[in-house]
């Protein structure tokens, strides 16, 4: 059987940062600035108001964060076919480091429902104060903000290898590999609570470097010439 004709690696890398931007969009606007806007700190009362205050485009912000994780998938594939001639295994960990960030997105982004369903007072809660639901609610919005906060940490690990991968390969210039890697130790850092608050937002100022990268695969491109040549050499050990 004949294979179809395969895409040019600065097709992929476009596509690619087209679902990245994509991605980027759906999870500040859903998680960043409208679940996690409406948690007031220790106020389980002014949180449980906020969220149904606000449910419909609280809702929205749930389904937009979850079809960012979508996208993530995509952008995942993606940047393993763009960097395969690289290196198959360290493409390949990429990958497993963005799938795990994934499903810890998604995570993060159900526990809002849990929090509507509390808050909805249905028969199974039925044996609950209200000050219980809404301080159950509270706790779930918690959880959707550690959660959020580990993916950060898997996606950084992620920028971390593209960058390594950007470096080695020979269609792209080192720098933007190195800028990425820096990128992803400014996201690392929410391993670690107390460290993320000292040092944010002087951290999230690393991500010029993955700005610098997408903005080089728009306009720019991979050097198709040394791709080809990269992946006919590694086709050949």
């Amino acid at each position: 059987m004949r294979r179809g004709p395969r895409a040019s690696p600065r097709s992929v890398a476009r596509w690619a940062v087209a679902f990245y931007l994509l991605e980027s969009v759906l999870s500040v606007w859903g998680q960043l600035l409208t679940i996690g806007s409406v948690v007031v700190s220790g106020d389980a009362a002014a949180t449980a108001n906020n969220i149904l205050t606000n449910e419909p485009v609280f809702r929205l912000a749930i389904a937009a964060s979850l079809l960012a994780v979508v996208f993530h998938l995509f952008v995942a594939v993606l940047f393993y076919d763009l960097f395969k001639p690289v290196g198959r295994s360290s493409s390949f960990l990429a990958v497993l480091f963005l799938v795990v960030a994934c499903g810890i997105q998604a995570f993060a982004a159900l526990l809002p429902v849990g929090a509507l369903v509390v808050l909805a007072g249905t028969r199974a809660f039925g044996a609950f104060t209200v000050d219980q639901l809404q301080a159950l609610a509270l706790m779930l919005m918690g959880w959707n903000l550690q959660a959020y906060n580990t993916y950060l940490v898997f996606f950084g690990c992620w920028c971390i290898a593209i960058g390594y991968l950007a470096f080695r390969s020979t269609f792209l210039p080192r720098l933007l590999g190195a800028g990425m890697a820096l990128a992803g130790l400014g996201y690392t850092v929410y391993l670690y609570r107390p460290l993320a608050q000292a040092v944010s937002p002087y951290n999230l100022a690393l991500g010029f470097g993955e700005l610098a990268l997408l903005l080089w695969l728009v306009v720019r491109g991979v050097n198709a010439e040394r791709w080809a040549d990269l992946a006919e050499s590694r086709a050949v050990r």
